[in-house]
């Protein structure tokens, strides 16, 4: 059996491993076990008689929880086995916190930490009471804006009559009178009077992110942000494809409309809003909407393009914003943009964790440097699509001369990007050409 999530294989005891101890009992659970080697094999131990009564007493004392210790044998040699369940409550070890992630122990500090705390307490960040906001800080004209949306939608009961405090009371985001951290989120004036980084910073730049030519900020609750952002994306940062039927003027966006709607939202709904500010860059052949915070545990970005579970760092935002006919509540946020650049025939979007958080890309066609390197290309077919592009077609011989390789080589090639659908042929024998897709 070799090291998983749930598992670590130690050789020997050291007092720094009740580090993994805390790793374990902060997570999942898991055993440790000591005087086995990295594939599991067991190496022995020679004092395991002593560690086994100590073992214990120390994970006692230090950090004031309990675990089973084994004292096992194989091959007539001894190891140890501790056994760590999970606990509801922080651990720490002298003031410090682990948790195993993976098959990794992380040190938790600063936001991850009071993330972390927060959860232990049953808690989520937009929970916890604003104790210096009141409700002149709401924005009326977003409540009604909200209301309007969510008749449309059917998911909320009849508020008619209701005043704002009677509502928000309802929604479960202020208590007693005072507004909770997603009442000042979804409704307030000034967010980032409370948040300073609860804001969306738009960019264009060129083909990389050194070449930046003009960018804006947007500021405001989750429901200006969704208007204000989309309108500033079409009136600056995206241009529209223009075509005429008759006398009838038809005009396209570069990217779907939904799915950019459905990204922003899956931005601001489940940022990590003690992190960064969101961020939306434009270049000339992708865009992409960054958010801070990673996905929750048991979800992979992967996971997230089929049938997945929802789980909301925000729950209150969430549940609000599901209500209003927003968003979703079936994790099916992610695989709506995935099914609406599909259907504008534009590559599959790119999910992934990067720098903390969680990135979203849509590309514009598939011949660029990065989607041709999804397809397996290998250099020299990368080269030729985005050298060739522009001519609109490829020989055997054209191939075979700029890259010096045999012409037979050239033909497996170009062989490949037909079946790839990138290019198609055309001719027979001496006349054949390589075309690109026009699709």
């Amino acid at each position: 059996m070799s090291e998983s999530q749930n598992i670590e294989y130690k050789r020997s005891w050291h007092d720094d491993y009740l580090d993994w101890v805390c790793g374990f009992a902060n997570a999942q659970g898991g055993r440790i076990y000591i005087g086995k080697g990295d594939n599991g094999d067991v190496v022995g131990l020679e004092n395991s008689k002593e560690l086994s009564e100590k073992i214990p007493n120390k994970i006692r004392n230090i950090m004031g929880i309990t675990a089973e210790v084994n004292l096992l044998q194989a091959e007539g040699k001894d190891y140890i086995e501790i056994v760590v369940q999970p606990y509801s409550v922080p651990i720490s070890i002298r003031g410090r916190y682990f948790y195993r992630s993976g098959s990794v122990k992380h040190e938790l500090t600063g936001v991850p930490l009071n993330e972390f705390l927060l959860k232990k307490a049953g808690q989520t960040w937009d929970n916890v009471i604003e104790q210096r906001a009141t409700f002149a800080d709401i924005d009326e004209k977003s409540v009604k804006e909200y209301l309007v949306i969510s008749k449309e939608k059917g998911r909320l009961p009849n508020y008619d009559g209701l005043t704002t405090k009677e509502i928000f009371d309802k929604l479960h985001i202020a208590e007693n009178g005072q507004l909770k951290r997603a009442a000042i989120i979804l409704f307030g004036k000034d967010p980032c009077k409370f948040y300073p980084n609860d804001f969306v910073k738009i960019g264009r730049f060129s083909k990389n992110d050194a070449d930046l030519r003009y960018q804006d900020v947007e500021e405001g609750n989750i429901i200006v942000l969704l208007r204000n952002v989309l309108e500033r994306l079409d009136q600056k940062y995206l241009i529209k494809q223009i075509t005429f039927e008759g006398m009838y003027r038809n005009e396209k966006s570069e990217y779907p409309v939904l799915a950019l709607r459905e990204m922003l939202l899956n931005a601001m709904v489940h940022r990590n809003y003690m992190g960064s500010f969101t961020q939306l860059r434009v270049y000339d052949d992708k865009l992409n909407i960054w958010n801070d915070g990673g996905l929750p545990e048991g979800i992979t970005a992967e996971s997230l393009k089929c049938s997945h579970s929802s789980k909301p760092r925000n729950v209150l935002i969430a549940d609000v914003c599901f209500k209003g006919g927003l968003i979703d509540a079936w994790g099916r946020g992610t695989i709506n943009i995935v099914d609406e650049c599909k259907a504008a025939g534009l590559p599959e979007p790119d999910l992934t964790e990067r720098d903390g958080g969680f990135l979203v890309t849509l590309f514009k066609n598939n011949l660029t440097e990065e989607q041709l390197k999804k397809l397996g290309l290998n250099d020299r077919q990368v080269s030729a699509i985005l050298f060739f592009k522009d001519k609109g077609e490829i020989t055997g011989l054209e191939y075979a001369e700029r890259y010096k390789i045999a012409e037979r080589t050239a033909r497996a090639d170009l062989f490949e990007l037909v079946e790839k659908k990138l290019l198609y042929k055309q001719g027979e024998t001496k006349s054949v050409k390589y075309v690109f897709n026009a699709e």
